[in-house]
């Protein structure tokens, strides 16, 4: 299933409307979860977070072995610096993403579980029933990093999102029609 510059592999579309469409619905649930401190959705958010995280390293694999596709038009040099740099942010953010909240749960002593398939058993003290951190500056870490992976990646989503469309509505070069499977 390779690609032409014409057309993307069904691998990549779905890849990539996967990992978008996770993605977002996972920033959101989060930014929910934390703004109103609905806690009661963490072992959704996080299970599903750990899926998304298969979904997206078999896109890096898959991308790294299919190479990115060829640009439909010939753009300016800093533009298509722009959109390389963009697409690799992506690719290393979104993989850091989930990273990041696995390492916030686990060194937190809080274990990881896909929808109640354990991975990584909790930390429990077991007078207290409390999760007792593994290691609480690794915790920490991944805490911050997934809190600053929130903005940029929602950054580089824009920049993209902006791409898309100039690439549509300004070169009308079928960039985004080719991502839709047109």
């Amino acid at each position: 299933m390779s690609e032409t510059k014409d057309k993307l592999s069904p691998i990549s579309i779905i890849l990539h409307w996967t990992i978008a469409v996770g993605m977002l619905t996972l920033l959101s649930v989060g930014w929910y979860m934390e703004s109103f401190e609905v806690y009661g959705l963490y072992d959704i958010h996080k299970s599903s977070g750990i899926l998304l995280f298969v979904v997206i390293f078999s896109r890096v694999i898959w991308r790294l072995k299919q190479g990115w596709p060829q640009p439909l038009t010939q753009t300016q040099k800093i533009e298509f610096l722009l959109g390389k740099l963009t697409h690799w942010g992506l690719l290393i953010s979104t993989l850091l993403f989930p990273i990041s909240g696995m390492m916030m749960s686990a060194m937190g002593g809080h274990g990881l579980d896909v929808f109640g398939l354990e991975l990584l058993s909790a930390n429990v003290n077991a007078e207290t029933g409390r999760s007792v951190p593994i290691n609480k500056d690794l915790a920490s870490l991944g805490r911050e990093m997934h809190g600053i992976l929130l903005w940029v990646v929602l950054g580089l989503v824009s920049l993209h999102l902006a791409g898309a469309l100039k690439h549509h509505f300004g070169y009308k070069d079928g960039t985004l029609l080719r991502m839709l499977g047109r």
